[in-house]
């Protein structure tokens, strides 16, 4: 478990520290002054000043962080006073530059999340979206599937790798979907309903099989790439929608230390193949993390980045700042809102090793 915990705390730390510089990067370049820079959490082992900039590396190999000038209005200087800032802080930054700079962080943890699945493909390949084997008596044996056919579309959506038809399949409950299948070069829809299974509690296309393996080489390695981040992207709105329609228990939310359960069994199957197996494996758990990072934080909720840009946007709209102290309480209720929702998490994480 103490390899897992290492190996949990350089993902995320990789991933934070890169949603955090994306911050830091369009930060700069919009002329917004950045008081800080650090990396991990805690005292800190090392400092050095660039510009304006302290950067820091702190004890806890823990995430990061990107301390802006003037990102608490209500911070008062040595004699009390509210403290006043120039046009170079976050506060008093044009709108569309605290824009760029909020929408950055999550736009950098796509970014690595694309660079993380180019790498996967370029050693893994991938699978294409081949029926292997169409199972008797099923949803997919009624609508006149066949083995060998591939599935360009469900529900009007491209399907590029098999794990799509897979998530496709995942996340219905009996709804009809309606596929286009190329069949020696020609193209034709059919509809299926996927049928309930009693004994696994869930609804079934009926396609078995891994699909084809593709090897990717030269530009297939981007091509690719983009579809293998683009499934993860898909994979957690398809987990999204699940909460909205109302398929969703407690247990399907993890915090860090179910995060870390999942890494340590990651792990544990991955050791036996070597090195280069394990390597490969975390990198696909932090494409998967660093991806739903980024979505995550742009969902509108306050203290979250999407929170803000909701702010900014409605700003931009209006002509019209929210004033510090409001933005402040909204930024407040939504914290403590988190924190008590991560408190439930890790609790139920917890309760998961005693079930």
């Amino acid at each position: 478990m103490a390899v897992s915990i290492l190996l949990f705390l350089i993902i995320f730390s990789v991933i934070v520290v890169g949603h955090e510089f994306g911050h830091y990067m369009i930060a700069r370049r919009s002329g917004i002054r950045v008081n800080e820079f650090d990396i991990g959490m805690g005292p800190a082992l090392l400092k050095w000043k660039r510009g304006e900039t302290l950067f820091a590396i702190r004890l806890l190999p823990v995430g990061g962080a990107c301390i802006f000038d003037g990102m608490d209005p209500t911070e008062t200087d040595g004699d009390g006073e509210k403290k006043t800032y120039d046009e170079h802080s976050f506060l008093n930054a044009p709108v569309g530059a605290r824009i760029a700079t909020v929408l950055a962080g999550p736009c950098a943890n796509f970014i690595l999340g694309l660079v993380f699945a180019m790498i996967i493909v370029a050693f893994t390949g991938t699978d294409l979206p081949t029926v292997y084997q169409v199972v008797d008596g099923s949803a997919a044996q009624e609508a006149g599937l066949e083995a060998g056919d591939t599935i360009r579309k469900i529900n009007g959506a491209n399907i590029h790798v098999y794990r799509e038809v897979q998530l496709y399949s995942l996340v219905n409950y009996g709804e009809p979907m309606t596929m286009t299948i190329e069949r020696d070069g020609k193209e034709f829809s059919v509809t299926l309903t996927p049928k309930y299974s009693e004994d696994d509690d869930r609804y079934y296309i009926g396609i078995s099989g891994p699909g084809s393996y593709l090897e990717c080489k030269g530009l297939q390695v981007f091509q690719y790439g983009f579809y293998e981040a683009e499934y993860w992207v898909r994979a957690t709105f398809q987990s999204l929608g699940l909460i909205f329609r109302g398929h969703f228990q407690l247990d399907d939310l993890s915090g860090p230390v179910g995060i870390v359960k999942t890494v340590d069994d990651t792990y544990q199957e991955a050791k036996p193949y070597g090195l280069p197996t394990v390597l490969l494996s975390m990198l696909n758990l932090a494409t998967l993390l660093s991806i739903n990072l980024g979505i995550m934080n742009l969902l509108p909720i306050p203290a979250l980045d999407g929170g803000r840009l909701l702010i900014y946007i409605i700003e931009a709209i209006r002509g019209r700042k929210l004033s510090p102290e409001k933005e402040g309480y909204i930024t407040l209720a939504g914290a403590v809102a988190l924190i008590a929702l991560m408190v439930v998490v890790c609790f139920n994480d917890v309760t998961k090793f005693f079930r």
